[in-house]
Parts: structure tokens; C-alpha cells; sequence
């Protein structure tokens, strides 16, 4: 495996710049990211409280709509993340991008309009994306191997970046990296996870 997975979710205002910082490296450092889904509202789930690794409560269980805003707009960018990456990587990176920035910077709600905005704005082959997003149980099936494979691993944040070599944790962003800090901020954050240390956390204290 030579590519970086990076779990993320759209809710999490932390994932956004993380996904900023990684379209940043892979377009101009020629380094490579897959992303990968993983639900905040299944991984907090009181149901889910004592089984983390196996979990109870699956978003993808859950029908359209149902549940608080959280859960049912999670659930529905999820899948039409999963539409938009049938026309390539490119378009799926520029659907997931448009739809956090759609979410943390105009703060828009997760609606079918704001989707279906997203996607053209991403230029993406709009009647391919309905079609693509009209096969549920597809996008669903999809959706769970990611929210495996993040159960599996011990995610519970996003972004969690997981390297090459194994090495997986949780960056928290306070602030969108500058383009030309991207590089810099990666290998220290790179050799930290690396680092035999094993740094478990580095939490800022907070003034009065």
C-alpha cells in the first residue's frame, strides 16, 4: 500500500481542512490520499458505547431521513459521496470538497439541494450522479465497507489519516493549513506518528 487513507466525515469542521491539506499534497506534491467514510453519529451512538470495534448501531441501517439533521444529512452526503466517486477520483475529490466547503464555509444544511448544488459545482455528469445515487443499496454496501474498516482500525475522529505503513491518528485542525505550509505540516505531523516516542497526545492548554 502506498497511498495514505483518510477517513473523514462531513459534519466535522475538522475534516474539511484536513481534506483541504491532502488536495493540497496530492495536486501539488504528487502525494496520495484515498478517502474513506467515517460516521461521527455511529461512532458516538450510545448504542455503539461498549462496542466501538463491533458496532451495534449503523448509520446504514438507517432509512432517509430519519433521525436528527445530523444523522440524516451524514447518511445522504455519504451516499452521494459514494455516487460522485463512480465518475472517477478527480470528480469525487471535487464533490467532497464542494460539499464541505458548501457546509463550513456558507454553513448550508446537508439537503438534497445542497448535494445536487455540490455536484454541479464539482462538474460532474449530473444525470450519471442521479442515476448513481437512485441504486441505495449499492452506495449502501459501500458506505458499510468503509464504516467497517473504520470500526475495525479504532477510528473515532476525523480527520484520522492512516500511512502507508500503518501508522493511524486522529489531526485536529484549528486552521486551514496555507497552501505553502502543506508540505511542511505534513512531514512534521508524519514523523510525530512515526516517531518511536509513540506521542499519544498533544492537547494545547487553554488560557482564561
Amino acid at each position: 500500500m502506498t497511498s495514505t487513507a483518510v477517513y473523514f466525515d462531513f459534519l466535522c469542521p475538522y475534516a474539511w481542512r484536513g481534506l483541504e491539506l491532502a488536495d493540497v499534497l496530492r495536486r501539488e506534491h504528487g502525494l496520495t490520499f484515498v478517502l474513506r467514510h467515517f460516521s461521527l453519529v455511529q461512532g458516538n451512538h450510545p448504542d455503539n458505547a461498549q462496542s466501538r470495534h463491533v458496532p451495534v448501531w449503523w448509520l446504514t441501517d438507517q432509512g432517509a431521513g430519519e433521525g436528527s439533521e445530523a444523522q440524516a444529512g451524514s447518511l445522504r452526503a455519504f451516499l452521494a459521496d459514494q455516487a460522485a466517486a463512480r465518475q472517477g477520483e478527480d470528480a469525487r475529490w471535487a464533490f467532497a470538497l464542494a460539499l464541505l466547503r458548501a457546509r463550513h464555509q456558507d454553513r448550508a444544511e446537508l439537503t438534497p439541494d445542497t448535494l445536487r448544488a455540490a455536484a454541479g459545482q464539482a462538474g460532474l455528469d449530473l444525470s450519471r450522479f442521479e442515476a448513481d445515487l437512485q441504486d441505495d443499496a449499492a452506495r449502501r454496501a459501500e458506505l458499510r465497507d468503509d464504516l467497517a474498516a473504520a470500526a475495525e482500525l479504532g477510528v473515532f475522529g476525523t480527520p484520522t489519516f492512516v500511512l502507508p505503513e500503518g501508522h493511524a491518528a486522529y489531526f485536529r485542525f484549528a486552521n486551514l493549513v496555507p497552501a505553502g505550509q502543506a508540505l511542511e505540516t505534513w512531514k512534521l505531523y508524519v514523523s510525530v506518528l512515526e516517531s518511536g516516542a509513540r506521542i499519544e497526545t498533544i492537547k494545547r492548554a487553554k488560557r482564561a
